[in-house]
């Protein structure tokens, strides 16, 4: 019979990505919340940087700015509590993460800790023999930002308690949060610690520095390898909270395999990421999303080269993520759409949409005139339940020219935004180096979208969520791959996709499915190696191509069979590991408090 998990009483998580929407981090426990909330209302608390707290310094007045849009401030929330951290020279503030359950955030200001940095450096070394000698970048800015959750913690820990018994569990996302662990470890060790690395920090640098990793990772030794790449202090870090902490995971048995190998540290657990559907839509309201996400995407893009793709007649297909161009799979989408454009088996156009953000400039003003001049939708007639029909059309039969330095006279149909390094930008290198233009007559078109799709960025204005609805197959060839949640936020979206093996999610796809995913699955998985790019470039054009030829009937098979799929990934459904963990951190916590 299993034995009966220990739950705590409270939960402690602090992120870098607490109220700040920069990664997948944001997602993974954002869309936790809600399951966690609603096992245990507040008593859930979340503690994330405060970039918003522009407080006057010396006299001085604080500059204007604006506030997180994702955290709703709250003085009467915990007020007793926020009083007694001033007293203790704690700069927070307390609201609710604007997100589904509304879990309790706290903000914290860790500027001030800069004044302290040598002397936490200091003990970090002397306690735990973290190296911090070599730390450069946004060492310092994350590490104080961990100095400062731990100490929040530790001031909401004894205020809660109140001197009493409690069962609690502090939880710490990536390296940037290690050093909070450590202090937590050090200074409540009745209280349980969790460690989660998304991603090795070793393990990220060896494959963006274009080096194998799957097949030497055998032989590699992460402090060698931190040396060798200068990434001793982040390595640092992140090794010696993953050796100290009560309970040790990640997100895939893909990197649990880097953890043994470069962190010398076996995981206790595996916590794979989930996904909560209630960010999408359903019925009437998901198909009007869709027919308005298609006609903005192809809006754009005909906009953009002067031409007149139709919906019935034109695949979209997509890739997005961060900005890693070969980690990614970046690079691998572009040959492969550069191999579809010579294939003669394509039975609809391609219309392909890179979706990472790069360093943006400002949305192209010629194209924002031109997409003026195309027909909109008339108001509706009132009492007919319908509108009266479009405006005519302009007629634009030429691709927009070029300009910002690119060189004048030279068309760019291929970018919504300029970017500040039009010349050096990868994706844009690449397209040119395969003389991929999007002339009229080709059957695959690519188009870049350099922005954050947040809904404002002046050319598509559709978020990221709404977008995705407009997509008939998304593709994330990547070559590391932690997790994985653009494939799954396709699926939970009726979108099936292309992921490769070295991902954590096409793993787990192939361990749902029982056999190596296809796309009449819902999700075809790509067997990716060290060295096999230019084959998964080929499965990539193939898989493309083979679904253009798909009927209707067969392709609402495709989106339904990936709906299904995502709902076994539902937070429902993968919260029990994290229950799991917090036993294991609360037993030793236990253990070590009767010692």
């Amino acid at each position: 019979m299993d034995k009966e998990l220990i739950t705590p009483d409270y939960i402690f998580e602090s992120s870098w990505e607490v109220c700040n929407k920069v990664g997948g981090i944001y997602t993974v426990l954002s869309t936790r919340a809600k399951t966690l909330q609603e096992k245990m209302p507040d008593r859930i608390i979340f503690i994330g940087p405060d970039f918003w707290n522009n407080k006057p310094q010396e006299g001085g007045e604080a500059a204007e700015t604006t506030d997180s849009p994702y955290f709703r401030e709250d003085k009467t929330l915990m007020a007793q509590w926020q009083l007694t951290a001033e007293e203790q020279g704690l700069s927070v503030r307390v609201g609710r993460w604007t997100i589904p359950g509304e879990p309790i955030a706290v903000l914290v200001d860790f500027k001030p800790f800069f004044e302290q940095k040598n002397d936490i450096y200091t003990w970090a070394w002397e306690h735990y023999g973290v190296d911090s000698l070599h730390a450069y970048g946004d060492y310092d800015e994350a590490s104080m930002f961990s100095w400062a959750a731990g100490k929040t913690v530790e001031s909401l820990f004894r205020f809660i308690s109140g001197g009493e018994d409690m069962k609690a569990v502090y939880h710490a996302n990536e390296w940037m949060c290690g050093l909070g662990a450590l202090y937590i470890n050090n200074v409540l060790p009745q209280m349980g610690t969790i460690f989660t690395t998304h991603a090795t920090s070793i393990g990220r640098s060896i494959a963006g520095n274009q080096k194998p990793l799957y097949d030497y990772l055998f032989a590699y030794n992460g402090d060698q390898m931190a040396g060798e790449l200068n990434m001793q202090s982040k390595h640092s870090i992140e090794k010696q909270t993953a050796l100290t902490v009560d309970c040790f995971t990640t997100v895939s048995d893909i990197t649990a395999n880097e953890c043994v190998e470069l962190l010398d540290k076996k995981v206790d657990v595996v916590l794979p990421n989930g996904f909560d559907n209630s960010f999408v839509p359903h019925g009437a309201t998901f198909t009007r999303k869709r027919k308005l996400a298609r006609r903005k995407l192809l809006e754009v893009a005909n906009a953009l080269m002067g031409e007149q793709m139709t919906d019935e007649d034109t695949l979209i297909v997509s890739t997005s993520g961060r900005y890693e161009f070969r980690n990614k799979g970046i690079d691998v989408f572009i040959e492969a759409m550069n191999r579809l454009l010579r294939d003669r088996e394509l039975s609809k156009q391609v219309l392909a949409f890179i979706e990472v953000p790069g360093w943006v400039g400002e949305p192209r003003q010629d194209l924002k005139e031109r997409l003026k001049t195309l027909p909109q939708p008339l108001p509706v007639r009132e009492g007919s339940g319908h509108s009266q029909g479009t405006k005519e059309p302009a007629e634009h039969s030429t691709p927009l020219p070029a300009g910002r330095g690119w060189g004048e006279g030279l068309e760019v149909p291929m970018i919504t935004h300029w970017l500040h390094n039009m010349g050096h930008d990868n994706v844009l290198n690449m397209m040119k180096y395969y003389d991929m233009h999007n002339r009229h007559g080709d059957r695959v078109k690519v188009v870049f979208l350099p922005c954050y799709l947040d809904g404002n960025d002046g050319i598509l204005n559709l978020t990221y969520y709404d977008m995705i609805l407009g997509n008939d197959l998304c593709i994330y060839p990547s070559y590391y791959e932690p997790w994985g949640y653009t494939p799954l936020e396709a699926i939970a979206f009726h979108v099936p996709c292309i992921t490769t093996d070295l991902a954590g999610f096409g793993l787990w796809v192939n361990k749902e499915v029982g056999h190596q995913g296809e796309i009449q699955d819902g999700v075809k998985v790509i067997h990716r190696t060290d060295y096999n790019y230019s084959e998964v470039a080929d499965y990539i054009k193939d898989t493309v191509a083979l679904y253009s030829h798909m009927t209707k009937k067969e392709t609402d098979s495709c989106r339904k069979k990936a709906e299904a799929l995502s709902k076994h990934a539902l937070w429902s459904e993968f919260i029990k590991f994290y229950y799991e963990a917090y036993d294991i951190a609360l037993r030793k916590a236990e253990k070590r408090t009767r010692q």
